[in-house]
């Protein structure tokens, strides 16, 4: 038996309405990263934000919040 590969998205989010998903993105990426400093590196309860933010961000974006995080100059609220 074959394994299948089963591709999803973030759900659909009641606060983003429209076809510009960038603010959506940038919220999921705040979120993961709240959740590691609440609940620890570890936990399995912050890897939904990570799958969504993951989904909905270009790669480039999500390296430069990185950068931007480890010099202290990420611009959103963490």
């Amino acid at each position: 038996m074959e394994d299948e590969i089963e591709l999803k998205t973030a759900p659909a989010d009641f606060r983003f309405p429209t076809t510009n998903q960038t603010r959506h993105c940038f919220t999921r990426y705040i979120e993961f990263h709240r959740c590691t400093t609440a609940k620890g590196e570890e936990s399995n309860d912050c890897e939904r934000f990570a799958k969504y933010y993951r989904a909905l961000c270009p790669g480039e974006w999500v390296e430069k919040w990185n950068e931007q995080r480890e010099s202290g100059t990420f611009p959103g609220p963490l």
